[in-house]
């Protein structure tokens, strides 16, 4: 058995558990090195095209391990997958996959051979072709929906059509086209458009590849209610992905602003000092930091105080007192700037003292000419 030794530690990675695929659906297999792995369970994980997974019987008994390739029996024929997980491991995918027991499953028939590689690529070949062609068709059928791709199956008979559509598609008649054409059978499976953008992939705002393409493969409906917990900003075009949906990164986060937030007074409760009246402007959530305006609607006056002192000053207006500020004895008010627009201010990036520094070495150049002659 090869291993692979960790940085900075004394043990080590049994690459049995290793795969050759580097995609979101791999699972590393962490009891790959137990004895007796294999035979524990005569259930395999198959993976196909991503993100299509599968489960299947080995019921020849063949030793399989993980990255081989093989052909299993399918709908009808047989398709060709690779081997991603064998022994202990699988009955707990089974349970995440909420496959119930007493399930029927499918067999593997055997390890592939080169004559079903040979038809197997070939029938990959033709997948873009038939996608262009297959959206084309749609087109002029004048359905109101997006072929996204297309998965052949191992030995060519079966063809997938993923296809997103906003609205219900009677697709009967482009199944009859599709068959006329291509001579395959046809199955047509509808996606969402997360799970396209996963599909397709790309880089996000962040400057990363999308979550979508690269670990994420439960996709959990995201709320413009997390990004009002998290004080973000309603705007559209921010909020939303290349998906056009709302970023799922946005309830990242969101259960550790909603806990932050209880340690917050309501916006709606108004302080009273002897001055005059403060109103909920802005909140610093995570570091418990409040900002209020004299004004309700425009930031004017501002104070920035802690949660603390906004529950003290909450407290002594109850009991019918008023404070004489905001702020506590030893603090100051601050200077800065509070103004949100400064942030989208074209000459923020410019120095105050930027002319003033050019006349300066103006004037050090001329002194410099002056001593030498």
């Amino acid at each position: 058995m090869c291993e692979y030794k960790c940085g900075g530690c004394s043990g080590g990675i049994s690459a049995k558990g290793c795969t050759k695929h580097a995609d979101k659906l791999n699972t590393y297999d962490w009891l790959a090195d137990l004895p007796d792995n294999e035979s524990v369970c005569n259930i395999v994980e198959v993976q196909f095209k991503p993100p299509r997974k599968g489960f299947f019987i080995n019921a020849n008994n063949l030793d399989l391990v993980k990255g081989d390739v093989v052909a299993v029996e399918g709908n009808p024929g047989h398709d060709i997958g690779t081997v991603t997980m064998t022994g202990r491991l699988v009955p707990i995918q089974l349970k995440k996959a909420n496959l119930k027991p007493g399930t029927e499953l499918k067999k593997i028939y055997r390890k592939a051979r080169q004559v079903d590689l040979d038809k197997f690529q070939e029938a990959k070949a033709r997948e873009h072709a038939t996608m262009i062609e297959s959206r084309q068709i749609a087109k002029d059928l004048g359905l109101k929906m997006k072929i996204g791709d297309v998965e052949y199956q191992g030995d060519g008979n079966k063809a997938i059509f993923y296809y997103i559509a906003d609205e219900r598609v009677d697709f009967r008649q482009l199944i009859k086209v599709l068959a006329e054409r291509f001579h395959v059978r046809i199955e047509m499976k509808q996606i969402g458009a997360r799970q396209e953008a996963g599909r397709i992939g790309g880089i996000g705002p962040c400057g990363r590849e999308l979550c979508c393409a690269t670990w994420l493969t439960n996709f959990v409906s995201v709320s413009t209610s997390a990004a009002r917990f998290q004080d973000v900003s309603l705007n559209p075009q921010k909020l939303a992905g290349q998906c056009a949906k709302l970023k799922c990164c946005i309830n990242y986060e969101v259960d550790q602003y909603v806990e932050a937030l209880k340690r917050l007074p309501s916006r709606e409760i108004v302080l009273y000092t002897i001055d005059g009246e403060y109103y909920f402007f802005k909140a610093d959530i995570l570091n418990h930091y409040i900002t209020y305006s004299t004004d309700k609607h425009v930031l004017v006056g501002e104070q920035t105080i802690s949660a603390r002192r906004a529950f003290e000053v909450i407290n002594m207006n109850r009991a019918g007192e008023k404070p004489a500020s905001l702020l506590e004895e030893h603090e100051e008010p601050s200077n800065a700037s509070l103004d949100l627009l400064d942030q989208d201010n074209i000459d923020r990036f410019d120095s105050k003292r930027g002319h003033g520094g050019r006349r300066d070495s103006g004037r050090r150049r001329d002194r410099r000419k002056s001593d030498r002659k």
